[in-house]
């Protein structure tokens, strides 16, 4: 079976909610967009930024991350546009639902307006 995996999801993985994370995607392909390292990367300064993380707990986790094998799949720009513009929602998050939509496949996220969106366009949306 094949899920796609957002940031959201991503971040519960390496920092709070890692086990029962680690066991619904257990015996499970991840695939993401191509933009995923550069959200995560934006997540990583966000918290930074916050000063949530210091710059060696992110490393850290950003080291952890690059450890999850994840499929990276170029999602349609134009398609994204779409549903961003359909369902007023950012980029981002339009990336996530094109790219599930294009591998028919469910979306796993934790971001309750990611997954609001993903219901009203018909995706099979996991959560935790």
């Amino acid at each position: 079976m094949e899920i796609v995996i957002d940031t959201s999801a991503i971040l519960a993985v390496i920092t709070d909610d890692r086990d029962r994370l680690l066991a619904l995607t257990a015996g499970v392909s991840l695939t993401a967009p191509a933009s995923l390292p550069w959200e995560v990367g934006n997540a990583f300064s966000s918290m930074l930024k916050m000063r949530r993380l210091t710059l060696a707990q992110a490393q850290d986790a950003l080291r952890l991350y690059q450890t999850i094998p994840i499929r990276l799949v170029e999602a349609s720009l134009a398609q994204a546009l779409a549903l961003a513009a359909r369902l007023s929602i950012y980029a981002y998050d339009a990336y996530m639902l094109a790219c599930a939509e294009q591998q028919r496949c469910p979306l796993l996220s934790l971001d309750r307006g990611l997954r609001q969106a993903g219901q009203a366009l018909g995706v099979d949306m996991r959560e935790v």
